[in-house]
């Protein structure tokens, strides 16, 4: 298997959905698709396919952000959503999607890269370390209905 990567583009939007559902699997379809042609059209962010041959087996969506907790410069690049089909789950797509995504934010001018994941989501939190990404903190967020 040789993995190649390239940017998605507006044809590639129900493959992108496909994966974005992978990630958040209990979001509406509306609320995944609310974003895709904003994320596309902008020079902020990008999205990027990993590919064994044509066929699309992971993806990662990346964003320059002007903070991120536990960096300290600005801009920092940041992994809003990283997926790769489970049957490719540790052959080394996630890294070279995150190798690309992190080749993307230096471009940009980004020391930096942080991303993120549910406490509970173990899988997500062992794959961040695998590709050397290190956990600064642990959060707890509240809302209060006014």
């Amino acid at each position: 298997m040789e993995i190649t990567i390239r940017r998605v583009t507006h044809e590639d939007k129900a493959e992108w959905m496909r994966m974005r559902k992978g990630v958040w699997p209990e979001a509406p379809d509306e609320y995944l698709d609310y974003d895709m042609d904003d994320v596309l059209s902008s020079d902020r962010n990008i999205v990027l396919f990993a590919l064994d041959g044509d066929t699309p087996v992971g993806m990662i969506e990346a964003r320059l952000r002007e903070f991120a907790e536990g960096c300290f410069s600005t801009p920092v690049g940041y992994i809003e959503a990283w997926f790769v089909d489970e049957r490719l789950r540790g052959k080394g797509v996630a890294g070279a999607l995150t190798d690309a995504a992190e080749s993307w934010a230096r471009e940009k001018g980004c020391k930096e890269m942080a991303s993120d994941t549910w406490l509970e989501n173990e899988i997500s939190i062992r794959a961040h370390a695998k590709v050397g990404y290190a956990e600064v903190e642990r959060l707890v967020h509240f809302v209060k209905q006014l």
